[in-house]
């Protein structure tokens, strides 16, 4: 006979950065304990003694920056949420005093938006009130294009810490190797850093004219290709992996380029993006742009239901649209937002709707930039984007309709980073571009 389902006030679906900041701001707005319980498959497998271990909520920006550090490593319960914003470190021990139920190492299969029922891949069932959705993104693979010899051993993922141990065998394994990396957006960036730090040969691999398209302008890019070529790191730009070599034990040996070339590799990393894990509901809930159509509360189509961070494409006030958002800030700040509006319907007490500022950061070698707003319209560069410069420090405004809706800033400080923020949502209107540029950094700090 099937156990009888456990039933929670709250559950929270995933167990990621946003489940942890969630269950943070639960506590904050008075949860009782019982009521509260997040459902995630989180697990790690430790490779030594073939040992699973239950995760709790953790930052998941530390798997690509310190916890690949050859010395002073981030490690776990280091970077437990909510230290990623100077918070709290939320140990596994505080969800048992608070009285807030981690059930990991569990997957669910099966979601009844209208049964309100979780179903577990152990036939286990859960029933609840209020669910929040917080399953974030799975990581794209080469397999799911069907590229020869994706197989291989070797060829690695980063998108949760089991995969940051299985990276860290690797590298420990195949010492000072030579290492690909497939992709050159935000993983493939901080990851070649990282590899390069740990004396790896390091080849960056990527079909785009310059790394990170999709925020980087070609002045911006002509700065970090340049500065990670001075430190050694080889870019090969214009093509893409197409399959791979291995020897007989199945161990990765080459890639083999679309053009022809082919690089040796000891190890590859691929970083080409995510897909939103929205499958679960697929049917149930309204969906636009990928993700779960959501309220500026992130309430979905079926009330009761909310999704956030990664999952969740809200209306975004500043610009007036509807966008999806894969960033740990939005994670941590549409967590907070759901619960908030959760607790205020509850007491009758209304709160504002959610006025996202879009916030972007990244930091490897000495370098570090930050980006807040729209990336659209016209770009202004300013300053000096010398690869070969002492102290880099330069960036780029963003100008539509007149206003400057966009502001880019590598090696800034805490109140000029602050300065660019404020610009980005108050959007001050722009005469001559020319002056803008002429300014730089100037405008944004006047303002």
């Amino acid at each position: 006979m099937a156990a009888e389902a456990r039933h929670f006030k709250y559950v929270i679906l995933g167990g990621g950065v946003a489940a942890g900041y969630a269950a943070r701001e639960f506590r904050e707005q008075g949860v009782k304990p019982g009521e509260l319980a997040i459902i995630s498959k989180e697990a790690l497998l430790n490779l030594t003694i073939h040992f699973f271990f239950q995760v709790a909520p953790y930052e998941r920006p530390a798997l690509s920056k310190g916890y690949l550090f050859p010395q002073n490593a981030a490690r776990l319960p280091g970077f437990h949420t909510c230290v990623g914003s100077g918070g709290e470190k939320l140990l596994p021990e505080w969800y048992s005093e608070k009285g807030i139920e981690l059930i990991l190492s569990t997957e669910i299969v099966k979601v009844d938006l209208a049964a309100k029922t979780l179903t577990s891949a152990a036939g286990a069932t859960f029933t609840y009130e209020i669910l929040l959705i917080a399953t974030g993104s799975s990581v794209i693979k080469l397999t799911d294009f069907g590229v020869q010899g994706a197989e291989y051993n070797n060829i690695l993922y980063l998108r949760d810490i089991e995969d940051g141990e299985k990276l860290l065998a690797a590298m420990q394994a195949k010492k000072d190797g030579k290492a690909v990396v497939v992709g050159g957006g935000y993983i493939g960036l901080e990851l070649s850093a990282a590899l390069k730090i740990n004396n790896f040969d390091v080849t960056m691999v990527y079909p785009e004219p310059w790394c990170m398209p999709r925020l980087f302008t070609a002045g911006i890019a002509h700065f970090y290709e340049g500065y990670y070529a001075r430190k050694g790191i080889n870019l090969v730009k214009g093509t893409y992996a197409a399959g791979f070599d291995a020897d007989e034990n199945g161990d990765v040996t080459a890639v083999k380029l679309k053009d022809g070339r082919v690089l040796e590799a000891d190890i590859v990393i691929v970083g080409v993006g995510g897909r939103p894990l929205t499958g679960l509901v697929k049917g149930q809930v309204a969906e636009e742009k990928g993700g779960i159509k959501t309220d500026g509360f992130f309430e979905t189509s079926v009330p009761g239901v909310y999704a956030i961070g990664d999952v969740a494409t809200f209306p975004m006030k500043l610009y007036n649209d509807q966008r999806r958002v894969e960033h740990v800030d939005h994670a941590r700040k549409s967590a907070e937002q759901a619960v908030r509006a959760i607790k205020a319907k509850e007491s009758g007490e209304p709160i504002p709707e959610y006025d996202y500022l879009p916030y972007f950061y990244s930091r490897s070698f000495d370098v570090a930039w930050q980006f807040y707003g729209d990336n659209v319209g016209d770009d202004v560069l300013f300053g000096d984007n010398d690869p070969a410069a002492t102290q880099p420090k330069f960036g780029s405004y963003w100008v539509k309709d007149g206003k400057v809706v966009g502001v880019f800033l590598e090696g800034g400080s805490a109140d000029e980073y602050q300065a660019i923020a404020r610009v980005a949502r108050t959007q001050p209107p722009v005469v001559d571009v020319e002056v803008l540029r002429k300014d730089g950094l100037e405008f944004a700090t006047k303002i």
